[in-house]
């Protein structure tokens, strides 16, 4: 049997016969029992029912990860009520998740690279079913916080073999554009059911039921990806940096405990020297580790890459922030009911979701630049918008800043994953998804931490709100202008070469 050549689809894949197709792309095949590879574009030669089924196996990875985040949001406050538990405690429900999710992305992705993304992708999916019924049955507060941190690996597993997979299927810029637009929507789509649905069933049958919601959706993707996923990999002889991930970890864990624990001097400090210490020690290592490192670090000079991980992370700090807190303040003060408040949040969670798709013929006419920096601008001013009303307590204030920040977040999540992952070659494109999901989530979980520890310092309630949300707002601000700054199209818009010609 041949070597298997870097990209392709291997052994396994649901179709037999090859389709024919310019040299370099990736070949889609019917059922066999050979290894038959073949180079080709799947998104112009194959069937279309199965470029869509492919599409939608991967959205739903998009769906299991944020529907879980997003009802874990509203039930926050009755598992505090449940267990008698204070603000930090709380926090690290939310954040026990997002952390591991953070520090396991970056393997998640190199195992993506190394054996295999469809493979991946289905132990993530796996994994999110068994915690899920893990976290319905939680006995205790600690339990609860175990169970959160273990879908958060299940998580770290999923999504960068879901963004790796858009990476390899469409080759084509264009016809990726809209793919991750379609992808990044589906966050959208999730933000809609999960508060909704989360808050109807907190209502109607307490906290445990919200787990049950995402255990039926990762069943179904992982009998489905089999068929609908072509299985690729690019070793090209990488190993596992088991130096990298764990000073990596430590850094990162660190940090997020030093954000929940600022106000205990004694404590934080000394997180935050660790924190320091193995930062710089996980740089020393995967300097001397170069190509095979966990974190490449010529990854990182790629300017419109480190332009797309730095505005991702601080789009992510306000947006995670504000939606734990709102949730927070809204059922902690009894101004609103869990049903009540899953309904409140959807209007930001419909525009994001009807304003994603668009992001890809909008970033074509205007560039990725332009289109992301703009939406992170545009996120800045909603979180401002609640900042500044919060005094007045009103809900439709409350609602237009929501609003504004998932116009926002719409038009600059697609622009700011495909810049990521189009910066880079096919064969790093695991590792290149996988660290713009760490940007992400490391500014979820220190938006989390940070947001929530400012919220209770100013006593919470609407003085509270008024210093999380201003400090949010200024964090996406920064970003945006980082993103202008730092982000460079290779490819000039439309609009542009039009002009030129």
């Amino acid at each position: 049997m041949g070597a298997r050549r870097p990209g392709l689809p291997t052994g396994g894949s649901p179709w037999r016969k090859t389709v024919p197709a310019p040299l370099g792309s990736v070949n889609i095949v019917e059922k066999t029992d050979s290894l038959a590879m073949a180079p080709c574009d799947a998104t112009q030669n194959a069937p279309p029912r199965a470029t869509r089924l492919t599409l939608a196996t991967l959205c739903m990875a998009v769906l299991i990860a944020q529907i879980d985040t997003s009802v874990v949001n509203l039930a926050v406050r009755p598992i505090g009520r449940y267990f008698h538990a204070g603000m930090g405690p709380l926090q690290w429900v939310v954040d026990g998740y997002n952390l591991v999710y953070a520090i396991l992305l970056l393997t998640g992705g190199l195992l993506a690279d190394l054996y295999g993304r469809r493979r991946v992708f289905m132990a993530g999916a796996a994994v999110f079913a068994v915690t899920s019924f893990l976290s319905a049955f939680a006995p205790s507060l600690p339990f609860l916080i175990a169970a959160r941190s273990l879908a958060g690996a299940g998580a770290a597993l999923l999504l960068p073999a879901s963004l790796a997979t858009v990476r390899v299927v469409w080759t084509d810029p264009v016809s990726r554009g809209r793919a991750l637009g379609i992808w990044a929507a589906c966050n959208g789509l999730a933000f809609v059911v999960g508060p909704a649905l989360g808050g109807f069933l907190i209502g109607q049958f307490g906290w445990r039921s919200i787990f049950f919601v995402v255990a039926p959706v990762a069943i179904a993707t992982l009998l489905l990806a089999p068929r609908a996923l072509p299985e690729s990999s690019d070793p090209e002889d990488r190993h596992f940096d088991a130096a990298g991930q764990i000073f990596g970890a430590l850094a990162l864990a660190g940090l997020v405990a030093a954000a929940i624990a600022w106000r205990q001097t004694s404590v934080a400090v000394p997180l935050l020297a660790g924190a320091g210490l193995a930062l710089a020690l996980f740089v020393r290592i995967e300097r001397r580790r170069g190509a095979a490192a966990l974190v490449p670090l010529d990854l990182l000079r790629v300017r419109m890459f480190r332009g797309a991980l730095t505005a991702t992370a601080g789009m992510t700090f306000g947006m995670y922030g504000v939606t734990f807190l709102m949730p927070l303040l809204w059922i902690g003060e009894g101004a609103l009911t869990p049903a009540a408040a899953g309904l409140a949040l959807v209007p930001m969670a419909l525009v994001f979701t009807l304003v994603s798709p668009l992001s890809g013929a909008l970033t074509a006419r205007l560039g990725q630049r332009v289109t992301a920096a703009g939406g992170v601008a545009v996120i800045s001013c909603g979180l401002m918008e609640i900042s500044l009303t919060a005094s007045r307590a009103s809900l439709s204030d409350s609602e237009i800043g929501l609003v504004l920040a998932g116009l926002g977040m719409g038009l600059a999540t697609g622009p700011l994953m495909g810049a990521a992952v189009g910066a880079v070659s096919q064969a790093r494109s695991g590792t290149a998804a996988s660290l713009i999901n760490v940007a992400r989530m490391v500014g979820a979980t220190l938006g989390v931490a940070i947001l929530g520890a400012v919220f209770a310092a100013a006593g919470g309630g609407s003085a509270g709100l008024f210093w999380a949300m201003g400090l949010g707002g200024g964090v996406q601000l920064c970003a945006a202008a980082w993103a202008q700054a730092a982000m460079r199209d290779r490819n000039p818009p439309a609009r542009q070469v039009a002009l030129r010609s």
